[in-house]
Order: structure tokens, then sequence, then C-alpha cells
């Protein structure tokens, strides 16, 4: 098999394992949850950047920028997207006005 194939492979079983975990958290833990998963939504980043240069160096031109792209913009929304919520969260403990 060609080593895309696996790599895709990967990114299905992770995306599938990665949503059964956050399913089980309780909704009260989401938000307090969102600072912490920054952090790791900052390695994804990581991995994307490892995985788009693996491929580039591999000649999988296409796929590297297609697979590569997709997994940068996606975690580059979770992370911006974890930020807001922190950010409107902590203005939920700050007293005064609440807009």
């Amino acid at each position: 098999m060609p080593q895309w194939v696996y790599l895709l492979l990967l990114f299905i079983a992770f995306s599938v394992i990665g949503y059964l975990i956050i399913k089980q958290v309780p909704n009260l833990l989401h938000t307090p949850l969102m600072s912490g998963m920054n952090a790791l939504s900052g390695i994804t980043l990581l991995g994307a950047l490892l995985i788009t240069d693996l491929l580039v160096r591999n000649n999988q031109i296409l796929l590297s920028y297609l697979f590569g792209g997709l997994a940068v913009i996606l975690a580059m929304i979770n992370i911006v997207g974890g930020f807001c919520v922190t950010e409107r969260m902590l203005k939920k403990f700050k007293k005064g006005d609440n807009k």
C-alpha cells in the first residue's frame, strides 16, 4: 500500500478516537477543558506540519498540500475557537458589565 493510504487511515482512526473520547466528557467540563485543549491543538498543528514535510520529501506534493493544509486549517480553527470560548468563560467571572 502507498504511504498516503496509511496516513489517511491514521487520520481517520485518530479522528474517530478523538470524537469518542470528547463525547464522554460531561457538558459542564467542556468549557474549562478548552484552555487545556489549546495546548494539544498546538501539538496537532506541529504534527500536521511534520506530516506535510514528510509528504513533500516523498514527492507527493499534491497530497501534502491537500492533507497538510486541511490539518493546519482545522487545528487553527480549534485553537482560535478554544481561545474565544475561554475568553467568554473568563468574562463571566468578572464583576460589573458582562457584555
